[in-house]
């Protein structure tokens, strides 16, 4: 499963602040970042016990995201009845940075990931003026307000 957050700023999200906020909850994760004069642009949060989330960070100025992009935008230009969706396909397309996450486990991840996956997705949806969207349940607000089901 896909975890994206579509940020509407350049600012880098720290990793250090990531973490700082993922310990504060209560999920003591190892951070692993790397990453090129643009910042950093790939990483991993480690679990005790084994799990690990894994994390890529793409610039829109600098990585190839416009098709990808469009493809959410499209996506939710179809949607009928929400007063949401017309707004979420112009941050869509607006996007400075996109952030994905993903559980290096397969198939379904456990509470504990679940819960950092969340928490992570709300951090890095502040950070960059953004919201995320999560395969198969939808988008959301940083404050993690469902704004849209997907079916």
């Amino acid at each position: 499963m896909w975890y994206r957050v579509f940020g509407s700023s350049q600012t880098e999200p720290a990793p250090a602040a990531l973490a700082e906020h993922l310990h504060a909850h209560g999920l003591a994760v190892e951070p692993h970042f790397r990453g090129d004069d643009l910042g950093w642009t790939e990483g991993e949060l480690r679990l005790p016990g084994g799990a690990v989330v894994q994390l890529s960070r793409y610039l829109t100025k600098e990585d190839d995201l416009r098709d990808d992009l469009n493809a959410h935008a499209a996506e939710l230009e179809t949607v009928e009845g929400n007063p949401h969706a017309t707004p979420l396909m112009e941050r869509v397309i607006q996007t400075q940075q996109l952030i994905t996450l993903r559980s290096a486990a397969d198939g379904a991840t456990d509470a504990v990931t679940e819960r950092m996956l969340d928490e992570a997705l709300r951090f890095l949806a502040t950070a960059t003026g953004g919201v995320y969207q999560i395969d198969g349940r939808g988008w959301y607000s940083s404050t993690g307000e469902r704004l849209l089901q997907e079916p």
